[in-house]
């Protein structure tokens, strides 16, 4: 019985972002059909990343090939009854399928569309690929991640994908959801990655545009570039992060290192930071990282062990949380964030036997006949 426990989704076949999104909802509660391709012949499709992997647990599975004759009518059939509907194809889409927002709010004049796509619905790039490097490029973002004097690096899929789309998408939608509710009339929501990575980086623009932040990589005070906020390598060739940004906590770290603040320069004045940052390398070097994250367990000085995903589910404060779980012998992160009444569970692998398509249809009043004509067109299976 989560928040969105009565929440009905239709969301459409895709990779990356919007299955991200589609467990977010269903693990908060939602009741979800996921609209899934006949034949996964994508490799990312069809692996644990996959609709039926972890990451798409919680939903119904409807095996529909949109493109045969009579399966729009039969997923409006369907998306009749949602409440939201998500989607991550390129522009126009949904609209050569039949099921473009015009005619689903037609039929459902409450419905929230929710569109996610790399560049927006329009502009001179809406049509072109990409993935999250290229999105996280035009947003400006990108150029300022990565090391002082090296090549800009991109930070997985994190930031553009699901941060900027994903997770905008999420607040988007929540959003139309609660205006539906109160107006009775639904909206479509365009959801760019590149916009809402760049929504992400407000922080760092309005920073440089106040002169407080250089346009080059490393040199700044939460890139890198200042001793108190960056990684060290320990004896072990692995790695603590430092976060002593506020004086008491700088005080608790020089102090937990032994070193005289008098000799050593201030984190303060970018004038010290050279100096100050090989006397911090040449320091962290002389032990391993567990002893460090010994050593700082009870001192408020910002210092952390850097963590694999294979080594985080059973760091003492992760399992004491109980901040991870398994999905199909697949450990990952529990559903988040917490309630305190709506309490979230762990949304069920998502299973598809051979007469999915035919039951959910069926729930949704597509007569026999029709069901018939989809089977013989070789719409379901």
């Amino acid at each position: 019985m989560g928040p969105l426990h009565g929440v009905k989704i239709v969301e459409m076949p895709a990779i990356g972002p919007v299955p991200f999104l589609g467990m977010l909802l269903a693990d908060l509660g939602a009741d979800i059909i996921r609209i899934d391709r006949l034949s996964l012949d994508n490799p990312l499709a069809s692996g644990v990343v996959g609709p039926f992997g972890p990451m798409g647990r919680g939903r119904r599975s409807l095996p529909l090939d949109l493109r045969a004759p009579g399966a729009a009518e039969a997923a409006l059939a369907i998306i009749a009854e949602a409440d939201l509907l998500i989607e991550g194809f390129r522009p126009g889409v949904m609209e050569r399928l039949g099921l473009g927002p015009d005619v689903a709010l037609a039929r459902n004049p409450k419905l929230v569309y929710g569109r996610m796509t790399g560049w927006g619905q329009q502009g001179p790039l809406s049509a072109r690929a990409g993935h999250d490097i290229n999105y996280l490029a035009v947003s400006g973002l990108l150029n300022g991640i990565g090391q002082a004097g090296e090549r800009p690096v991109p930070a997985g899929n994190y930031i553009a994908d699901l941060g900027g789309g994903a997770m905008m998408l999420a607040v988007g939608l929540l959003a139309a959801l609660h205006a539906a509710r109160e107006s009775g009339t639904g909206q479509v929501i365009d959801a760019a990655m590149t916009e809402g990575a760049a929504y992400i980086g407000t922080f760092t623009a309005i920073m440089s545009a106040s002169g407080m932040w250089s346009q080059s990589r490393g040199v700044n005070m939460l890139d890198g570039g200042a001793p108190n906020y960056r990684c060290y390598e320990c004896s072990d060739g692995k790695y603590v992060a430092v976060g002593a940004l506020e004086p008491q906590f700088w005080k608790a770290l020089v102090e937990t290192l032994d070193l005289d603040p008098a000799t050593i320069g201030s984190p303060y004045d970018s004038r010290d930071w050279p100096k100050l940052t090989k006397i911090l390398i040449a320091t962290f070097a002389s032990r391993g990282r567990d002893e460090w994250d010994k050593l700082f367990q009870d001192k408020d000085a910002c210092v952390s062990p850097v963590l694999d995903m294979d080594e985080a589910p059973s760091y003492p404060h992760n399992v004491a949380r109980g901040s991870h779980v398994k999905v199909d012998d697949i450990t990952v992160a529990g559903p988040v964030p917490r309630f305190s009444e709506s309490v979230t569970t762990l949304a069920e692998p998502t299973r598809s036997t051979p007469d999915s398509a035919e039951t959910l249809l069926r729930a949704h009043g597509v007569p026999t006949e029709q069901i018939d004509a989809l089977r013989a067109a070789g719409a379901i299976h």
